[in-house]
């Protein structure tokens, strides 16, 4: 193919000749396998004489060949791609010749889009190539950027800001150490970009290629500061570098003109989604984030790292009162009828929320804390004409856009509400008295002016700031006394209101204030939960949400169960009748709450409720990936069954006639290759109530569990943890069914034990598992050598195979908890056959170190079934005549009795200590009401003070404490050395009826009976502590009741 037939086939693949475009598409497709396709895609991309859409399509081609076939990459599964084959990797003829001529087109391009599909391109290469393999990238670069005095190489100059900031961006998240070349690119490139910044942030220069430019330099510095200041190796003086910070004050001027830089009106666009996109806005959106971001990481310097603490404290003292000047200009826009877009709006006032916290900045606002509040958060909370419009024809758009959990990072009424939260919460005596006052004064306006007069906006605002400083008013003895009054008097009338929006916030109010103490006899409640319940059928959709969501906040007390009982079934349909119209997780949600409260009156709805529940699963499920509130509440859908299915717990026989609806829905979410991976971890939780409660499996859900071990073989490793509870309830409720039980595999037959082995071995054998995944994938083997007694002859090598060579890896580590899981595995496989192992243990001579260290680690046991099994398995060995042993095992027959002893005694101690702590329990008679979390009489910090938190001081001491990354690693992701994934207190096996004391006496005495010469002499070995400890369970055992 030359470059002529390669034009050809991207200009036939828009045509709408079928004919014509399939071939086309095809040929596209295997662009990849034709030697120089990369070249020729430059090359058409390049030339300016030909179609936008073809040079598009020819730029788009070339990315993905660039990503995909630059260098190898490395699957878990295979080598190979998807359909098996090798994968395909660019000759290095064609990487030099991209590498060659990529920049210089890219340079060079004056379309936006394309300019943005080569910038993307350069940055896949630099993130393999760069620097070592492209070493001419960056001086390529620098030397276009030195152009920028002449205004004819303005597009240059551009282009090579943005694929500079391309480059930067591969570093953006590297930690410290892998950050080298990053501090080389900002040593050669910031002494250019400093005056070139300064330059284009001049108040005379408007133009739009000024402001793009800016905007590169201003994303350069972000990628090149976003986790650390790069050190300066090369001594330049206005290099950023935590140690010298007045080499920062250069930058930080740039970003203060940045953000100060007057926009006159008429050099403007005229439409608010031209301006929204302007680049000067751009411009002043980047330099507001980049303010932000330094104060949110230097601007308390008691929180930054030891190295940063003195440019920190230069931060706190010099920079962040320096930046406070054009932030409060930016937000003074909108009072005075000016311009600002959300996006700085939102930065801004998130500035300030940090500026609260810091005793210089605080001072500088306090005076100004009117305006802030009054001025600029309250006309920003308030809904605009926009929000009304689309509350009214578009109320599916409003209630996504109400409940998106990005909209903490983009909207400005949720940055206000935060702002004014905190300054309550921190600066609280300086602000209270006015602010409630202003909010009352607001309430009263609305109380007693005529409807034509009456402001729903205004209200709206009012009660939205009310409601979200709820937490702070009950914390006060003098403002919670006055709830229940703005309850009935301002909230309660707008359940009727005609205005739509103030019906919808109604509801919200009840969520906020729902704890109120009520002071008559239940008569405001039970009117309260009227209101609510007839407001879930308003005609509005967002009032129909709130009060689904408010419900479940109002049904503690008694007056609730009594006005909820009758219309039960009402309200249950009404909640679906909401799902079917909207995916919201939040209603999804409230139903749960529901469930789990009327638990008892909701057996006879389950079946209709889990059908519903899967029906809604499906419907959200096929809204498609974008739709990400569909998705939460898909995932809500499964939770809510979940609570069913516990509802009716007590009623096993119901769980066999929800196995239609239910079935399916696992099928689906374990069948896609991972599709639906983010709801596997809710189909397992309903696979373990299916096949725990119920008496038997049933044969379709038997079906499921090679399903299970697909899902971890090719997609989801990582959910071992969950998989195993369901697959050991398969194990153990019937395990003469599971032994035969087989699927067919790779056309051949395999059978389900078959398959646990395999999990097992593949997770002792992966380098990614965590020592709690190795503990928890080995419990599968206790599992079938505690069940499935007899049955495993043929297996019992297999897992000694496993279990030996891991123990053996463990031997020297300082944690036991991993060596004690197998430990305990090879303890219950002497349960299972204790001749068989000992056998195992023979054969492989390792029966004198695995004694050894199991003796040794029996000491280290603080869990109860570890230290059950134990005692057990011992006395399984001893229950053997001594000539049956081996003599390793025989002369360390002392040592196995007082290992028994020891550990039985602790499982006693653990038992008399339980049940003190239930009777303590018993009489634990304290009352929750009289805690009151928070200091009510705290009103915040002196403005000399620095807002600091003891739980954030903790936090960072902890971190501090660490020895490195490796412990901040555990520490972040909840593995640091707590053994929290074995929790035996739940953990039922056949070994539950075994009463471990009586099992301790039954022993010794059998054996001494049996061969009394030889324990003579092993009682002459131990020692008398022991003895006595040995009397003493002897006592404890004789005193229990004989079982039948």
């Amino acid at each position: 193919m030359d470059t002529e037939a390669l034009h050809v086939a991207l200009q036939q693949s828009f045509s709408p000749d079928a004919s014509l475009r399939l071939p086309a598409e095809q040929t596209i497709k295997n662009l990849k396998q034709i030697p120089g396709a990369i070249k020729m895609l430059l090359e058409i991309a390049t030339e300016k004489q030909v179609q936008f859409e073809i040079r598009q399509a020819a730029a788009i081609q070339m990315k993905n060949l660039c990503r995909e076939c630059w260098t190898e990459r490395y699957a878990f599964m295979s080598a190979h791609n998807e359909s098996g084959q090798q994968q395909i990797i660019l000759s290095e003829d064609d990487k030099d010749f991209v590498r060659m001529n990529l920049v210089g087109s890219l340079l060079s391009e004056p379309e936006k889009s394309i300019q943005g599909l080569m910038a993307e391109t350069l940055h896949s290469i630099a993130i393999h190539d760069f620097p070592d393999n492209w070493p001419t990238l960056l001086p390529t670069l620098l030397q276009s950027i030195a152009l920028s005095n002449d205004s004819s190489q303005a597009l240059r100059v551009h282009n090579s800001l943005l694929a500079l900031r391309k480059v930067c961006k591969r570093y953006e998240f590297k930690p410290r150490e892998h950050r080298g070349p990053l501090n080389e690119i900002v040593a050669q490139s910031f002494p250019l970009l400093l005056p070139l910044a300064r330059r284009l942030c001049d108040p005379g220069e408007n133009s739009v290629e000024a402001a793009m430019m800016l905007k590169q330099i201003l994303k350069i510095f972000w990628s090149s500061t976003q986790f650390y200041l790069p050190g300066d190796s090369y001594g330049n003086s206005i290099t950023p570098c935590l140690s010298n910070p007045h080499a920062m004050q250069p930058w930080f001027d740039v970003l203060h003109f940045s953000l100060a830089k007057p926009l006159p009106e008429e050099i403007q666009p005229h439409s608010v989604d031209e301006r929204n996109s302007w680049p000067w806005w751009k411009v002043k959106k980047w330099a507001a984030q980049i303010m932000a971001r330094l104060f949110s990481r230097y601007g308390i310097a008691s929180y930054a790292e030891d190295e940063a603490k003195d440019f920190a404290n230069f931060f706190s003292q010099n920079v962040a009162p320096q930046f406070l000047g054009p932030v409060c200009d930016t937000l003074n826009l909108r009072p005075t009828g000016q311009f600002c877009t959300d996006r700085v709006v939102h930065l801004c006032l998130t500035f300030v929320d940090l500026a609260i916290e810091l005793a210089p900045t605080y001072k500088m606002l306090k005076p100004h804390m009117d305006f802030l509040l009054y001025q600029v958060c309250f006309p920003t909370v308030c809904l605009t004409s926009d929000d009304i419009d689309l509350f009214e024809n578009d109320p599916h758009e409003f209630v996504h856009r109400q409940n998106s959990p990005l909209a903490d990072f983009y909207d400005p009424r949720m940055s206000a509400i935060t702002l004014i939260t905190n300054v309550v919460k921190h600066r609280g005596k300086d602000v209270i008295p006015r602010l409630l006052a202003f909010l009352q004064e607001n309430l009263n306006r609305y109380m007693i002016a005529t409807n034509e007069l009456k402001n729903p906006v205004e209200k709206d605002g009012t009660f939205l700031i009310l409601g979200s400083l709820s937490e702070v008013l009950f914390r006060k003895k003098p403002y919670v006394t006055e709830v229940e009054g703005l309850l009935i008097s301002s909230v309660f009338p707008e359940f009727g209101s005609p205005v739509g929006f103030l019906r919808s916030r109604a509801c919200w109010m009840v969520q906020r204030f729902s704890s109120v103490k009520w002071t008559d006899d239940g008569t405001h409640l039970k009117t309260l939960l009227e209101m609510v319940l007839r407001a879930l059928s308003d005609p509005a959709l967002p009032v129909q949400i709130e009060a689904s969501k408010a419900l479940r906040f109002l049904i503690d007390a008694d007056v609730a169960h009594q006005t909820l009982i009758p219309v039960l079934p009402k309200v249950l349909e009404e909640y679906f009748r909401i799902m079917n119209e909207i995916g919201n997780d939040e209603v999804v949600t409230a139903l749960q709450v529901i469930i789990d409260k009327f638990g008892d009156h909701i057996e006879p709805h389950a079946t209709a409720l889990v059908s519903q529940l899967t029906a809604a699963f499906k419907t959200y499920c096929d809204a498609g990936d974008d739709d990400d509130d569909a998705a939460m509440a898909a995932a809500q859908c499964l939770e809510c069954i979940s609570t069913v299915l516990k509802g009716i717990c007590e009623r096993p026989e119901i769980y066999k006639t929800l196995e239609p609806h239910l079935l399916p829905v696992t099928h689906q979410i374990l069948s896609k290759d991972g599709d639906f991976i983010e709801y596997l971890e809710n189909a397992l939780d309903i696979i373990t109530f299916l096949t725990y409660f119920p008496s038997d499996i049933s044969n379709e859900l038997w079906e499921i569990f090679p399903m299970i071990y697909l899902a971890f073989d090719q997609w989801a490793f990582d959910y071992l943890n969950l998989m195993v509870p369901p697959l050991e309830n398969f194990i153990s409720k019937a395990p003469q069914v599971f032994m035969s039980k087989t699927t067919i595999m790779d056309n051949k037959t395999v059978s389900y034990a078959d398959l646990i082995v395999s999990i097992v071995t593949k997770t002792l054998q992966e380098d990614r598992a965590s020592p709690a995944e190795a503990r928890k994938a080995v419990s599968l083997f206790m599992s079938l050598l505690l069940n499935c007694k007899g049955m495993l002859d043929n297996y019992l090598t297999m897992i000694n195979d496993q279990i030996i060579s891991k123990l053996a890896q463990q031997a020297s580590e300082e944690n036991p908890a991993t060596r004690i899981s197998l430990l305990v595995v090879i303890a219950a496989a002497f349960y299972y056959n204790p001749l068989l192992e000992l056998a195992e243990l023979e054969k492989r001579g390792v029966t004198q170190q695995v004694f050894a260290q199991w003796l040794s680690d029996a000491e280290k046991m603080d869990k109860w079934f570890p230290r059950k099994i134990t005692v057990i398995a011992l006395c399984s060995i001893l229950q053997l005549p001594s000539m049956s042993l081996p003599q390793t095992v025989g002369n360390m027959i002392p040592q196995i009795v007082s290992t028994i002893t020891s550990t039985t005694s602790k499982i006693e101690k653990d038992v008399d200590q339980e049940i003190e702590e239930d009777k303590f329990d018993a009489d634990d008679t304290g009352d929750y009401d009289d805690y009151v979390e928070g200091d009510e009489d705290f009103e915040g910090f002196d403005e000399d003070q620095d807002v600091h938190s003891t739980t954030d001081d903790a936090y960072i001491d902890a971190l501090k404490n660490f020895s490195g990354t490796d412990d901040v690693a555990k520490f972040l992701m909840g593995d640091a050395w707590i053994d929290d994934d074995d929790d035996d207190d739940e953990f039922n096996t056949p070994l539950d009826d075994i009463e471990t004391v009586v099992l301790y006496r039954d022993t010794l005495k059998a054996a001494f009976e049996r061969e009394p010469t030889l324990y003579r002499q092993v009682q002459q070995a131990l020692t008398k502590e022991t003895l006595s400890v040995c009397q003493q369970l002897f006592a404890v055992a004789d005193s229990l009741p004989t079982k039948e």
